[in-house]
Order: structure tokens, then sequence, then C-alpha cells
């Protein structure tokens, strides 16, 4: 894997680290109320994967840009805690889309934590999991994580996945020590020096940099598993099967906020700023030119957001010889290729 371009962006400790959940503005006015075709607007409550980085900042873009509004819905976008409780608060009926990294959703899956879920579309064509740290932690490869000190949340696919990444990259996985943190607090707790590494996506330099002012060293996932996707977008399996045209009318309002975002990180950055005030709009600028890659790749053919049975297929693979799963699972289980956009 090329090795990330540092990218410098100058905040405040506090500006970078206070993500808010925030929803979005409603209006009372009759244009607001009705959709691109004159009808009224479908409301969809839809979750960030993690927080309101600039990862997750294209939501905000279809929002702002009209494409919700175009395909239909009436958006509210609230703050995800990551893979785990995305698929619980989608499950359980609380929102009707969110996105949540794929092996991550596998593991849930084939160990019987999850069910009653889909995904529809992929946002990121490789995994962006990776254990972070900074300059001065003596950590350079992933055997000097034996005998430190991680943070991450509970239901965080870093976390969950980190014993397979460990038994593939040779580390002892008991001689590493985990402890629970919360999303908007995970960056500041590995700037004071609370832990010694903190999981989080790659993309997640620019603002590691911003606020412990070092210099972040990543240990990305994707180092030793290659064939593992990235983000994907879920809903609930009863809305896959109900409404179908309603789901491929989010998807592809939301890529097209995605797409839109890749090409215009600046102005991406400065929406996710107008609509969550503690946003850091040159760092989430930053997380998108950083993401691009990871969104367009030759294994996705021509489209944002396929879906390749045969990858998905050889995740399950990996996962399933480094014996993370309980019980033996298909792509056809968690995805639902029908819905997915065709390369």
């Amino acid at each position: 894997m090329r090795r990330l371009t540092r990218t410098v962006a100058t905040a405040a400790l506090a500006t970078a680290l206070a993500l808010v959940s925030a929803c979005s503005s409603g209006s009372d006015s009759s244009d607001d109320a009705k959709g691109g075709n004159g009808g009224t607007l479908e409301k969809v409550t839809y979750l960030t994967s993690f927080g309101n980085f600039g990862r997750d900042s294209y939501a905000w873009v279809a929002k702002e840009k009209g494409f919700f509004k175009d395909a239909g819905f009436d958006v509210e976008i609230k703050a995800g805690q990551g893979t785990g409780g995305v698929i619980q608060t989608v499950v359980g009926g609380q929102a009707d889309f969110g996105p949540i990294d794929l092996t991550g959703g596998l593991l849930q899956l084939g160990n019987g934590q999850a069910k009653d879920f889909v995904a529809v579309a992929a946002i990121q064509q490789r995994t962006m999991a990776a254990i972070a740290t900074v300059e001065g932690k003596n950590i350079n490869s992933p055997k000097d994580l034996e005998g430190k000190k991680l943070a991450d949340t509970p239901g965080s696919v870093v976390r969950n996945l980190f014993p397979t990444y460990a038994r593939l990259a040779g580390v002892d996985v008991n001689k590493v020590t985990w402890v629970n943190g919360e999303a908007q607090a995970l960056i500041g707790t590995l700037a004071n020096g609370s832990v010694d590494g903190i999981g989080q996506f790659v993309v997640g330099q620019p603002t590691i940099e911003a606020v412990s002012k070092k210099k972040a060293v990543m240990l990305p996932y994707s180092n030793v598993m290659q064939d593992l996707y990235g983000n994907v977008l879920i809903t609930s399996s009863k809305i896959a099967k109900e409404k179908p045209d309603m789901v491929k009318r989010f998807t592809a309002a939301l890529l097209k906020g995605l797409e839109y975002s890749l090409a215009n990180s600046k102005e991406a950055g400065e929406i996710l700023k107008k609509n969550v005030d503690a946003a850091n709009p040159a760092a989430a600028a930053a997380e998108l030119d950083l993401m691009a890659a990871y969104v367009r790749s030759g294994n996705s053919g021509t489209a944002i957001g396929t879906l390749d049975s045969g990858r998905v297929a050889k995740s399950i693979a990996i996962l399933q010889g480094a014996g993370a799963l309980k019980q033996n699972i298909t792509p056809e289980q968690i995805i639902d290729f029908s819905l997915a956009p065709k390369a």
C-alpha cells in the first residue's frame, strides 16, 4: 500500500474533538415539504458511520445540494458510534440507513451477534481500518503493539477485527490491552498520552496531527488483509424487502453526494462545518482527499458503490481461516445484490 501523504490541518484541540450529533435543519415552507417531482417528501433517518468526521461529510453534502430532496426524501442525519451501534439502531427501527464496515458486519452476522440487516452499496472498496498512534510511542510495526494500551469503542470494527489482524500480522493478542472510549474522545485520549494508540480509519491522520501536534503513525489493516471492503451502506432486511425502489433512490442520492464530495473536498468540508458547528473544515477536506483512493478501485468496475460477490466470499474465507467466524455464511446473507449498483 502506498504510504499516505501527510496532510497538515491546523485546528484547536476543542474544535477538532468536539464532534456533535447534529440533526437536519427543518423548514415549514411548502417548497421544502415537496420533492423534485412535487410530491411529499418521505422522512428518512440516516446515521453516519462514526461521529461527524470528514469521512462522513458526503451525507451532509447530499442534503445540502438537494440530492436527497430531488430523490423524494427529507433526511435527518445523526451521528453513529461505529459498526455495532449502527447495526443495532437500524435493525431496531430507530434509523433507516447507515454505513458500517463490511468486515465488522460479517463478524457480527457470522458470530450470531446481529441479523436482519443487508448491505446495498459499497462506500469504500478497501478497508480503512487501522491502528493509529503518534511519533514517540515507539510503535512502527504491528509487533510493536505488544505491551501497549489501545482505546476504541466496544462496537468498532477496528477493535473487533483486531484478533484476526494480530494473528495474520504475527502479534500476540494477549499482550495488547484494550480500554473503552467514545468516538468523539478517542483522538484526545491519544493526544494527552492516556493510551499508546487508538482504533481509527486511515483518513483520520490529518485530524490526529492537528490535535496532537505530532506526526501520526498509521498501521492499516489493509497491509495484511487486502481483499476486505471498507464501509458499506446498510438498511434493515424489512425495508429492503418491502421498499426496494425507495432503497435504490436513497442509495443513488447518497452516492451522488459521495462522488460530489470527493471532487469538491474543500466545499464538502465547509458544508460539514455549516451543519456541524464543531467540525474542522480543513481536516474534513483532507480526510476526503485521502479517502478517494479507497472509494475508487480497479476491482469495482466503473461505478461507485458496486459490490462483488467473489470479493465478499474472499473476505469471508479470510475470517474463517483465522477462526473469527463461528458459523458459515455466504455473501448473499449480508448483501442484497439486486439493490446494489451495477458495475
